[in-house]
């Protein structure tokens, strides 16, 4: 799907046709790659597998420099003259509002995650979140920054939430995760934890798929009447990436790792993923909201 509709720009063509529709076409073949997966030998799929493991970071990148770019659009939509003085009230509520939840969350992880004193690798997990969450603040209020309290608000839920799912995808059995081990035997419960994993999934990769414009460099053009909303096939791009995404979660981002039942997201590899996802994202953050005033004072310094 992404070879054929990379570089779709207008619609009503055959390549627009192709994307939203020929559905019974699409099905059948949905049916037949199934089949066939089931007769292509193993070691095409082990192939796959280490192709995954880069496919999926790419898809873990561009989510979060679409979940980045989203704050930041509210943070300035909220900002602008026209929406100031009516959101001031929102912005202040919402921004204390995140920073007490991230703060609940650092302490519940504390609490959860780090029973014993021995506990040193969550601890400095916890406590480097903690860290990260004071600089994003920091750099946002600096005066040549101004970004104020919202961005790093939000950004902080989204690195506690990340710190989070790295510890909870410790394996069970560990002295510090007593979740895990107490979640162990299969219920009901966490059946549908791991369907509701799979549909948040789903709902982030879609949302990530037609957030094609932040990836652009020139913003500043016109559409067109006829242009298509998004671009078709960073679209389907961002669902080959997803799906590279499903897998390394299914198998806990190891080839050869045996999984339990029921199960997503566990294993050490999983939890060095989601701790570095976490760092990740702080330092593109920061870099967003220094980088203008970078190369501001690069051309100021560049002599005419």
């Amino acid at each position: 799907m992404f070879l054929s509709t990379v570089g779709t720009s207008k619609l009503h063509g055959r390549r627009d046709a192709w994307h939203s529709g020929w559905w019974t076409a699409k099905i059948v073949l949905w049916i037949s790659l199934t089949i066939i997966t089931f007769l292509v030998p193993s070691a095409f799929f082990q192939i796959y597998g280490e192709i995954a493991h880069f496919g999926a970071g790419v898809f873990l990148l561009i989510q979060l420099i679409s979940v980045i770019s989203f704050i930041r659009w509210l943070n300035d939509c909220c900002q602008s003259e026209k929406n100031a003085v009516r959101c001031h009230i929102n912005v202040m509520l919402v921004a204390t509002t995140s920073y007490v939840v991230c703060i609940l969350g650092v302490i519940l992880m504390y609490i959860w995650y780090t029973p014993e004193p021995s506990c040193l690798l969550n601890i400095f997990f916890i406590t480097w979140t903690l860290v990260l969450l004071q600089l994003m603040t920091s750099v946002s209020l600096h005066p040549k920054v101004n970004a104020g309290f919202l961005t790093p608000g939000l950004m902080g839920l989204y690195v506690v939430f990340l710190c989070w799912c790295a510890i909870r995808s410790e394996p069970a059995g560990e002295s510090c995760n007593r979740k895990a081990e107490a979640s162990r035997r299969t219920d009901w419960l966490t059946i549908i934890s791991f369907i509701v994993a799979l549909l948040a999934i789903v709902i982030a990769t879609f949302s990530t798929g037609i957030d094609s414009q932040c990836f652009q460099f020139r913003k500043g053009d016109t559409q067109d009447e006829d242009d298509v909303p998004y671009g078709y096939g960073f679209f389907h791009f961002v669902f080959a990436t997803g799906a590279m995404y499903f897998a390394m979660l299914l198998i806990g981002w190891n080839t050869h790792h045996i999984i339990q039942k029921w199960t997503i997201d566990v294993g050490w590899t999983s939890a060095w993923v989601r701790i570095v996802n976490e760092w990740l994202a702080v330092c593109v953050y920061l870099w967003m909201l220094v980088a203008p005033i970078l190369l501001k004072i690069r051309r100021t310094a560049e002599p005419v």
